[in-house]
């Protein structure tokens, strides 16, 4: 046997258990989804061709969770990515306890998320802390995740607990930039302002384009934040598409279910195909 051959085949001797584990996981469940989504009744028995996905579109429910999902991602990422920016650009200077500072922002992704709502109902919930010293003061708001407030509150908790790693991110970029341009333009006299404008910015272009893929991604992980404050069924503004999913996983309307997931699916692939597009056009200009 040739050595390339026999080193052939040992790559694929490597490669073949991820393979064997990605189709059973992944790529079979897709296309069963797929196939579900072409079917009703018990075990998916008729096909009812694009019935599902019109009946979809006419569901207010799932018209409410699509706003409120698109509302969450519209707002909380934008702040997230200025918030862990402006925080990055703070403790890249060196100072004393910077380090103490890098550490604590992080401690949010370690913490138990229930441990954390628990927190927050105990200050924002029906009779929490926050609610009756409002309550004193004469601002009588009851419980916020009962009412509109329930959504910012979402918000706060989803920049959170992802500010910290974003932060670091954004450090890991800024450390990569040569201080050499920095210092050139400040012997030509440029002020702090045009070197971030002319010179960090560009260069970070990399970097907020991955954290705003990972931040996308995360805002649809906070359906557990948002499930622990409300359950299945919580106030309006804080339905999302993940409790329109639950829901329907619960009620055994697979069908449904996998029409959903596949528009979802369709939404992040070709957002993120899109932004690829602008990040290689830029590149190339």
């Amino acid at each position: 046997m040739k050595l390339k051959t026999r080193y052939s085949l040992t790559g694929v001797g490597f490669i073949l258990p991820f393979l064997v584990g990605f189709a059973m996981l992944y790529l079979v469940p897709f296309v069963w989804s797929v196939q579900k989504t072409f079917t009703a009744g018990a075990g998916g028995a008729r096909f009812v061709g694009l019935w599902n996905y019109t009946d979809l579109f006419h569901s207010a429910a799932f018209r409410l969770a699509a706003g409120n999902t698109l509302r969450f991602i519209g707002v909380g990422v934008p702040l997230l990515m200025a918030l862990s920016f402006l925080l990055a650009l703070a403790l890249y200077r060196k100072f004393r306890g910077a380090s103490f500072f890098r550490s604590a922002f992080l401690l949010p992704m370690v913490l138990p998320v229930a441990a954390v709502v628990t927190v927050v109902q105990a200050f924002f919930g029906d009779g929490g802390l926050l609610v009756r010293l409002l309550d004193s003061l004469g601002l009588p708001l009851g419980s916020w995740m009962d009412s509109e407030l329930a959504f910012p509150l979402l918000i706060g908790l989803y920049i959170w607990k992802n500010c910290g790693y974003n932060m670091i991110l954004f450090l890991a970029g800024l450390s990569a930039i040569p201080k050499d341009y920095a210092d050139a333009a400040a012997c030509e006299g440029a002020s702090a302002g045009y070197i971030l404008r002319h010179i960090t910015l560009p260069m970070m272009v990399p970097n907020f384009f991955f954290v705003f893929v990972i931040s996308v991604i995360n805002a649809f992980k906070s359906f557990r934040e948002a499930y622990l404050l409300g359950g299945s069924m919580p106030h309006e503004s804080i339905y999302m598409l993940q409790h329109f999913m639950n829901n329907n996983f619960q009620n055994l309307n697979y069908p449904r279910l996998c029409t959903a997931a596949l528009l979802i699916f369709s939404v992040i692939f070709l957002l993120v195909l899109l932004l690829f597009r602008v990040k290689r056009k830029g590149e190339v200009t």
